[in-house]
């Protein structure tokens, strides 16, 4: 399979150089130096655009959420940082559902279920990990109230407690909140990694369909590589 680039921004951004806010500055500049006589006036608005611009530019950096599917991994990346998961590592991949009055009704999310923790837990910082238990708050609620169990939200929010892993390494501080998370969203999804599909530029079941072609292709790992 080839590698794929999403984003949900119709406007690539780069944090270092950027081809439209430079056109859109030096338009600015061109057209104020031209219609306004008075310099001082023109080099207040100029500078009052310039900002303009810049900030926007920077919201938009803020909100792109982008995807790079290979053959080999799937990886997310946000403003902060991003995570990446191997697709021999990934269980399954579907839309999220919860149960309402004995019908499946979907959400706006799509979960990843996946084989082992750890890679993952590995591999994310810390300013992504809590960006996740943060964004996905209502996300775990919504779960523990199907359960009946919304009156431990408060103990499960941030719930600490050591996770230790299959190959008995300990994990603790935010990542063992990351892993309990995971763990608590599991029983209520049989997720454990979500994405918004608000973050997408397409609608989540093309997205599904797109993710599982390429789960499909990629060529299963030993044990011993994963841990690697």
């Amino acid at each position: 399979m080839q590698t794929l680039h999403l984003s949900n921004q119709l406007i690539k951004v780069n944090p270092f150089s950027n081809k439209f806010v430079l056109f859109a500055a030096v338009l600015l500049i061109s057209t104020v130096l031209l219609l306004s006589p008075d310099l001082p006036l023109a080099l207040m608005i100029i500078g009052c655009g310039a900002f303009i611009i810049t900030l926007c530019h920077i919201l938009i950096l803020k909100s792109t959420v982008s995807y790079t599917l290979t053959s080999t991994h799937f990886q997310q990346h946000l403003y902060k940082g991003g995570w990446v998961v191997k697709w021999s590592n990934i269980s399954k991949i579907g839309i999220c559902c919860c149960d309402s009055e004995g019908w499946q009704q979907p959400l706006p999310w799509i979960g990843i279920k996946l084989k082992h923790y750890e890679p993952y837990l590995d591999g994310i910082c810390p300013r992504i990990a809590t960006e996740v238990l943060l964004s996905q708050r209502a996300l775990l609620y919504l779960g523990l109230k199907q359960q009946h169990r919304e009156t431990q939200f408060e103990d499960v929010v941030l719930d600490s407690h050591p996770y230790t892993s299959r190959d008995g390494f300990r994990y603790s501080g935010l990542l063992a909140m990351l892993a309990n998370r995971m763990r608590h969203q599991r029983q209520s999804y049989d997720y454990d990694v979500f994405i918004s599909a608000n973050d997408l530029d397409r609608s989540a079941e093309e997205f599904v369909g797109l993710a599982r072609r390429y789960l499909a292709a990629a060529e299963p790992e030993s044990q011993e590589q994963m841990k690697g």
